[in-house]
């Protein structure tokens, strides 16, 4: 199995799944969309070797010269496993996070990370508090297992480097991370999102993600 790197992370993070008229195409357009190359650039040749990879558009994970991996990926996902997804994602930003805290010594990384975990609590404790008001208990699924999984590696990965280096890997991470959860709030979460108040509550967090991923697109300059 190939190395996973961080864009597969991001592919996968937050909601590694198609928009809905991708659920929509028949098995034949599928397979042709599975051989579609990755349009998303972040400027990191480690990117290059990944067995997945986010499809152009539309927050698919895709393997290289095959069919989709399941056909989860093309089902509408429920509340609780979007909640389970959620959490998870935001998880995982504090994880990264902190790693960046104990073993970057940039000033700019630094900050940049006690913001990513400082906002990705919040939006954490948001939603616990609305599915614990309305009684939904997050439920695990294939996706949230993956996204676990892979985000393991990703800090195996990570935890293996240092100084400008780790602090490159680290920052190049965060871009295709924001990148792949804009997409995928816009395009699936909040369209699947049956509850209004969960729909808010993901609509809501939207402008505060393309402010992260602004943030960090200006400190990825600096590590070219």
């Amino acid at each position: 199995m190939k190395k996973i790197t961080p864009l597969l992370l991001a592919g996968m993070l937050f909601i590694a799944t198609s928009c809905n008229d991708t659920a929509k195409t028949n098995d034949k357009d599928s397979v042709e969309n599975a051989n579609e190359p990755n349009n998303i650039k972040d400027g990191s040749e480690a990117m290059n070797d990944t067995s997945n990879h986010l499809s152009a558009g539309t927050g698919t994970v895709v393997n290289d010269g095959a069919a989709p991996a399941s056909a989860q990926e093309n089902t509408q996902l429920s509340d609780a496993e979007i909640a389970s997804v959620a959490v998870a994602a935001n998880k995982i930003d504090i994880d990264a996070a902190a790693l960046a805290k104990s073993k970057s010594k940039n000033v700019e990384i630094l900050q940049f990370a006690k913001t990513m975990a400082t906002d990705h609590q919040a939006v954490l404790d948001k939603a616990t508090a609305l599915v614990t008001k309305l009684g939904v208990t997050p439920k695990d699924n294939a996706l949230s297992r993956q996204l676990m999984a892979s985000a393991n590696q990703t800090t195996e990965m990570l935890r293996e480097k240092k100084g400008r280096a780790f602090d490159k890997a680290y920052i190049d991470n965060e871009v295709a991370y924001h990148k792949a959860v804009t997409s995928a709030l816009n395009g699936r979460l909040v369209p699947e999102s049956q509850n209004s108040e969960l729909k808010d509550l993901l609509q809501s967090v939207v402008p505060a993600f393309n402010a992260h991923l602004e943030h960090a697109q200006m400190l990825q300059k600096k590590f070219k």
